[in-house]
């Protein structure tokens, strides 16, 4: 926006070059250079209210949901276009003023430029109004709850696509091997396939995944396992395999499904905190996490489905036993003491269990009954425990 601001503030300069230049109308150099001083003033100000009010959301996001899901308040697209506009009309208004106050353009450049100036507060204007109404939403805990739940689809999304990332599918027996560490003492964000089957078409060698993105990992666990025909000593480089995996001190939601959901838990368990106390918020949740499990659910079609690419790795697929400890253990435990959201989190459990997945029918039925136990230790009314036992069915 800077560049293109510089630009657009001197482009006036070429109108005079044209061969109609002197037909148009004259434009005040007085009128152009108000209008100027005006943009100047005001474009900084707004600036600086556009930061504080994002840095106002960013803090309430942290506060009212969970501070893992700042990333993904800070990402808001609207609210940081809408920063560089502004920032961009402050320096076009600089630079064009400083032009016109030195006489730089003639009466042709002073149209172009009177031209311009209107055009850009048309944007800003647009871009204010659209913004107002995104900062008015930005860091509210529904809206982090959505932008969570959006992040969470869409990497479901892609692993139900391609549970093994396009490899084939990795079983516990064949761990073995050289094994591959990492000197970090990090989380594992996610690994460049392409840059492992290069590595393993060149030294002939099989590579099996043992550590998904989200892992945390140290030096104590190995990242993969490499069969190859070549001896030992040859592999021992393995500064190049190494490259090929990111780590990093935060856990991030793109190759991390199992992050989107824990965060969705934790939302839900600060609402259940005594200092909230706003269960309707974990209800809205448990909602959120039926629907990313019934996307899981759904069976693929052939145009859905990932073809094989990375013949020579193995990667393991997702546990849907551990996506359900993810999603719904602190929910059952800091929910214990309240009636509805013991008989929402059953009817929700009971809803995924008919869903047509053996494996998330015994995952659903397992922490159901769990939460079933939980709710008889925590109710203290013998009314309340029927009707979540009614629940449970």
């Amino acid at each position: 926006m800077a560049i293109f601001s510089i630009a657009a503030a001197l482009v006036s300069k070429i109108a005079e070059t044209l061969s109609f230049a002197n037909e148009l109308p004259e434009i005040s150099a007085d009128s152009v250079e108000t209008l100027l001083t005006v943009m100047a003033s005001s474009m900084l100000a707004i600036a600086t209210f556009a930061v504080a009010s994002m840095v106002s959301a960013y803090a309430s996001a942290s506060s009212a949901a969970t501070p893992r899901s700042f990333t993904l308040v800070i990402s808001d697209d609207v609210s940081q276009n809408a920063l560089s506009t502004f920032i961009g009309s402050f320096i076009f208004s600089i630079v064009a003023l400083s032009a016109v106050t030195n006489d730089f353009f003639g009466p042709a450049g002073l149209l172009c430029l009177f031209a311009l100036t209107i055009t850009v507060f048309a944007v800003v204007i647009l871009t204010f109004v659209r913004w107002v109404d995104r900062i008015a939403r930005l860091g509210r805990l529904g809206e982090t709850v959505d932008k969570v739940e959006k992040a969470t689809s869409a990497a479901l999304a892609r692993r139900r696509r391609a549970p093994t990332f396009a490899c084939t599918e990795c079983k516990q027996d064949e761990q073995q091997g050289q094994a591959v560490f990492t000197a970090q003492i990090a989380y594992l964000l996610h690994i460049d396939f392409e840059a492992l089957q290069c590595w393993a078409q060149e030294h002939d060698a099989k590579i099996n995944i043992c550590a998904l993105p989200g892992t945390f990992m140290s030096p104590d666990r190995p990242l993969a396992y490499v069969q190859s025909a070549l001896s030992t000593t040859e592999l021992h480089d393995e500064s190049a395999l190494l490259k090929a995996f990111k780590l990093g001190n935060d856990r991030v939601f793109d190759d991390d499904p199992r992050f989107g959901l824990i965060v969705l838990s934790e939302i839900a368990g600060k609402a259940l905190s005594a200092a909230v106390n706003d269960p309707g918020t974990a209800i809205d949740v448990i909602g959120t996490l039926v629907r990313l499990f019934g996307q899981w659910s759904k069976p693929l079609s052939s145009e859905e489905k990932c073809e094989l690419k990375f013949d020579r790795i193995a990667a393991p697929t997702l546990s849907i036993r551990d996506m359900f400890d993810d999603a719904f253990t602190s929910l059952a435990r800091d929910g214990a003491q309240t009636v509805e959201l013991g008989v929402r989190l059953q009817k929700a459990l009971g809803s995924l269990a008919t869903m047509h997945d053996g494996i998330m029918k015994d995952a659903a039925t397992h922490h159901a009954d769990l939460a079933l136990q939980r709710a008889e230790q925590a109710l203290l009314i013998k009314h309340d425990i029927e009707t979540v036992r009614r629940a449970r069915g």
